[in-house]
């Protein structure tokens, strides 16, 4: 199974051969970090569409972290386009952060267009180093669709627990890897060399649920689900949040 998987790979490696030529000439990260937001805001669009009520229900209970003040503290790490900001609770105080500097100009609109909440700042740094953020300052901590592209899972999940203060929650969802046995989990590990190339590092076979199970929270709420989406590849889903 592992040399027809490698044979694949290759051959689909050859389909798409010129990405794979600029990456081994050093352009093709700069390529791919200006284009990738552009990407991601017409699926996040569809996403949102198919996901709103996993999404409603997700985050429905975000009031109930909020601090003395009343308002929820949150940092939304792999904020993106801010696809999630009309999910969150009136007066909200987010906090982004995102590796990606070109996702700014399509936040920026997103903060536009969800004058209910209160925007702090966008820090352009990845969710395994975020000290910039004091410790347990944080309410909350969101991530949608991100842990699927952080090498260092157990990394991020220590700056969580840093930022977020005692009680809080951390809620995620995300793409994961489907049933070993599965042929989608084949065509997954097929793809995934040249998906991860084409989309900014995203693993098909990020089996991110351990990671969460071994992330010493004082409890877990996880689901796992087939997300209703057109690609087959990343139906396979986790999704609900921890506290601390």
């Amino acid at each position: 199974m592992a040399v027809t998987v490698s044979i694949l790979q290759l051959a689909v490696s050859v389909t798409v051969f010129p990405i794979f030529l600029l990456h081994f000439l050093g352009l093709w990260e700069w390529i791919c970090k200006k284009i990738f937001p552009y990407f991601m805001v017409q699926f996040t669009e569809s996403y949102n569409r198919e996901m709103a009520a996993k999404k409603q229900e997700l985050f429905s209970n975000l009031q109930e972290f909020a601090g003395s003040s009343g308002k929820v503290a949150l940092i939304e790490v792999g904020c993106g386009s801010g696809a999630n900001f009309k999910f969150y609770p009136p007066g909200c105080r987010i906090t982004c952060v995102d590796p990606n500097p070109n996702f700014e100009k399509f936040l920026i609109k997103s903060i536009a267009g969800n004058r209910h909440l209160q925007f702090e700042r966008f820090l352009v740094v990845p969710g395994e180093d975020m000290h910039q953020i004091e410790d347990n300052s944080m309410d909350v901590v969101v991530c949608t669709l991100v842990l699927c592209s952080v090498q260092e899972q157990e990394k991020f999940i220590k700056e969580v627990h840093r930022v977020l203060r005692p009680g809080g929650a951390f809620y995620f969802i995300e793409h994961v890897a489907d049933e070993p046995s599965s042929w989608n989990f084949f065509w997954q590990q097929v793809l995934r060399p040249t998906w991860q190339l084409m989309f900014d590092g995203c693993d098909l076979t990020k089996e991110t649920w351990k990671a969460l199970e071994q992330g010493s929270f004082s409890k877990l709420n996880l689901q796992h689900l087939q997300a209703p989406l057109p690609w087959k590849m990343v139906r396979p889903h986790i999704i609900g949040y921890a506290t601390k």
